[in-house]
């Protein structure tokens, strides 16, 4: 699917993974919506509007979906919004406080989940290409939602819940030519990590089997754009992880 002449939604988009894949959408030819809860640290970016909106606000949603489909025909929509807090579910200050689970779900998962049904519909309402396609959505797991590890209990439960969505998103969208195809990145160099030491960063990537070396948000970006231009790519959810497989901690 080409992105000339077509726009595209990110979320998260004011930093890290998002921030990267609007600038590869942008220079690509699409007319990019950026929505994010932080839009002032946002990059200036030429083809990159941002909308202040929240993932789990559908009024915000339905806004920002108006506005991109106005500006020409929606074809490309990214989840990159997210939140990945620790907490043992038994932990030294007691049981794993509820109401933080809670949240992780609702931006995680049901934050993605709302961009893809209210963008979704407004794709539905677009003229189909040559091909027949309308649209591509691309989400974001982690290989936590295989292999979780101490403390992410709740990010996993919401990142599994993403893998999970992809297939039967993808069935349910097929006969308005929309697929749907998820990311489940490994280790990602992000503003996350910048606040860790070196020699901590150096221990991440020594457990990468190849290469090994944490992952930069350009090539997550690259992955989207492979996938945008592969038509037959559906329903598929891609480790992105260099071989790694999490251990328990």
């Amino acid at each position: 699917m080409q992105l000339e002449n077509s726009t595209a939604i990110v979320t998260g988009a004011a930093s890290g993974l998002g921030a990267a894949t609007s600038a590869l959408l942008a220079a690509k030819g699409a007319t990019v919506f950026g929505l994010d809860l932080n839009i002032g640290s946002a990059p200036d970016v030429a083809g990159v509007s941002y909308l202040n909106a929240d993932v789990t606000d559908e009024d915000q949603v339905r806004a920002a979906v108006a506005l991109a489909a106005d500006a020409g025909p929606l074809r490309t929509v990214v989840n990159c919004a997210g939140i990945g807090p620790s907490a043992r579910i038994l932990g030294k200050k007691g049981v794993h406080d509820l109401s933080l689970y809670a949240s992780v779900i609702k931006i995680n998962l049901i934050g993605t989940f709302t961009v893809l049904a209210l963008a979704a519909e407004q794709i539905a309402r677009t003229e189909p290409l040559a091909s027949g396609q309308r649209g591509v959505i691309v989400n974001t797991a982690s290989v936590a939602a295989y292999e979780g590890q101490i403390g992410q209990a709740a990010y996993s439960s919401s990142k599994g819940g993403v893998v999970a969505l992809t297939l039967p998103a993808a069935r349910d969208l097929a006969q308005y030519g929309i697929r749907v195809n998820t990311i489940a990145p490994g280790i990602v160099d992000t503003p996350m990590l910048a606040t860790v030491s070196q020699e901590f960063r150096a221990s991440l990537a020594a457990g990468i089997p190849f290469p090994q070396r944490l992952c930069r948000p350009d090539e997550y970006a690259q992955l989207v754009g492979m996938i945008v231009a592969h038509d037959y790519l559906n329903g598929e959810t891609i480790r992105m992880d260099g071989a790694l497989r999490m251990a328990p901690r």
